[in-house]
């Protein structure tokens, strides 16, 4: 799930949609938004981020905090090193490498580390 994804799954439970109700209120398919909830799916564009803020109607800061998270919900990310030191690459194939195994007190202390 990605950090939109959850938001977006989370403000559909606070309001009682239902996730085909949502889906036809924005001309999507129920399995795009599905997808999009469980982070199958690349990043919204920032039309259907805006979409998303209208249907709920959302406020300013609310919508500001809906595009922040759809930027960083690239459920496939890449990090180019080209130009960096060897020491950005190393990290970075590292990251790659075991992202999947690193618990949750390990991501937070990553995501602490880099300025959240």
């Amino acid at each position: 799930m990605t950090p939109f994804g959850q938001r977006l799954r989370d403000l559909r439970q606070q309001h009682g949609r239902a996730l085909k109700d949502m889906a036809r209120a924005l001309k999507v398919s129920s399995a795009y938004l599905s997808a999009l909830e469980h982070g199958h799916r690349a990043q919204p564009k920032p039309g259907f981020v805006q979409q998303v803020a209208a249907y709920f109607n959302l406020a300013w800061e609310e919508v500001d905090e809906l595009k922040a998270l759809a930027e960083l919900s690239d459920p496939k990310p890449s990090i180019d090193t080209r130009g960096l030191s060897p020491l950005a690459t190393e990290v970075a194939n590292k990251l790659k490498r075991r992202i999947k195994v690193l618990d949750e007190p390990a991501l937070k202390a990553i995501l602490k580390q880099l300025g959240k």
